[in-house]
């Protein structure tokens, strides 16, 4: 199965995330990996995908106004039926490397604002992420 636009949204939206802090980690990029080899959204689609998707967003992050690009094309490419699936994957990558910087922060509430995803969802959809990432 090919890379359609909303997979590349989905991807691009992670890696906005894990782009936040100039720091791609290696916990960040793993979450990303088994996101899209094990999600059902991302069902036969090859893991491989979001390297190239990655230099996507770097190239994109190097322009001017990049990052409101990346935005838009977001916005405009998932389908609204995934825009919680796609804040919850970002929600997931911040959260990956064991703490959420102020960087990806800001990321996650563009990407609300950009999505319209409104405060009671998005707690929901962060309580979640917390929840998993729990630890004893």
């Amino acid at each position: 199965m090919g890379l359609t636009n909303a997979h590349k949204a989905l991807i691009y939206t992670m890696l906005l995330v894990s782009a936040a802090d100039a720091e791609m980690s290696d916990a960040e990029m793993k979450t990303i990996g088994e996101s899209v080899k094990f999600l059902p959204v991302f069902k036969k689609l090859k893991e491989e995908s979001f390297m190239f998707a990655a230099k996507e967003v770097v190239a994109y992050l190097q322009k001017e106004n990049g990052l409101d690009t990346l935005l838009e094309i977001i916005k405009r490419d998932l389908p609204k039926s995934l825009y919680e699936t796609a804040y919850l994957l970002a929600t997931e990558v911040a959260a990956a490397d064991g703490e959420v910087h102020i960087e990806e922060l800001r990321i996650l509430d563009l990407i609300q604002d950009h999505l319209g995803l409104d405060s009671l969802t998005v707690a929901a959809l962060e309580r979640g992420t917390r929840a998993r990432f729990s630890t004893i």
